[in-house]
């Protein structure tokens, strides 16, 4: 797509202040995405309340951990502007920079835990379609994580189920910092921009 399916709103609009605040916590910047929903404030008002419930650090599903099952989920749905978002935030909530640098790598890279790895596994089969998670994968989950812990992991796995769909569907444009991201940490693994870059 060359452009936008919609455009986003402008960032000065003062009914988004509430908006703007909450994002430049987890992003740095209002995403485009968000700016876009808002063209049905009920839509933006909604999704916000569910992203901030998902994303609470309830303990040991860490910000951090949530951030790394989003990016796997958004890979493997092929939506690079979320990928791009989820590299971001695991970064700026304290993100190794050695399991940032080795995420396709968590299978074998000693960075990686097996509880971590059976996350990945879940959040990967659960991100496919038709959907892959087998009797193999959930018991593996459940070595390692409690039934909250499940459903925070799995929480996460659907907002970007729902994520991912908004902005390839759209086409949102990505901005400089995602981007900027996207190139740190992804480009080796073929990453670019796609759609989402309409500069």
């Amino acid at each position: 797509m060359k452009k936008p399916l919609v455009h986003p709103l402008s960032i000065d609009n003062p009914e988004l202040e509430d908006l703007v605040k909450f994002f430049n916590e987890t992003l740095g910047f209002c995403p485009n995405s968000v700016l876009t929903m808002q063209h049905r404030p009920a839509i933006a008002k909604a999704f916000i309340n569910l992203n901030m419930a998902v994303m609470q650090n309830e303990g040991r599903v860490s910000s951090v951990l949530k951030r790394m099952i989003g990016y796997l989920s958004s890979y493997t749905a092929g939506c690079r502007y979320c990928q791009a978002h989820t590299i971001r935030a695991a970064e700026r909530y304290g993100g190794e920079q050695e399991k940032l640098d080795n995420i396709w790598e968590y299978k074998t890279h000693p960075a990686f835990d097996d509880s971590e790895r059976a996350a990945f596994e879940f959040a990967i089969a659960a991100s496919t379609i038709p959907n892959a998670v087998t009797q193999e994968i959930a018991n593996n989950l459940r070595k390692h994580w409690d039934d909250g812990e499940i459903v925070e992991i799995l929480g996460v796995i659907s907002l970007f189920g729902y994520l991912n769909r908004w902005n390839d569907s759209m086409a949102t444009q990505l901005e400089v910092p995602a981007k900027e991201s996207g190139k740190t940490y992804l480009e080796k693994m073929g990453w670019n921009a796609g759609k989402h870059n309409h500069d």
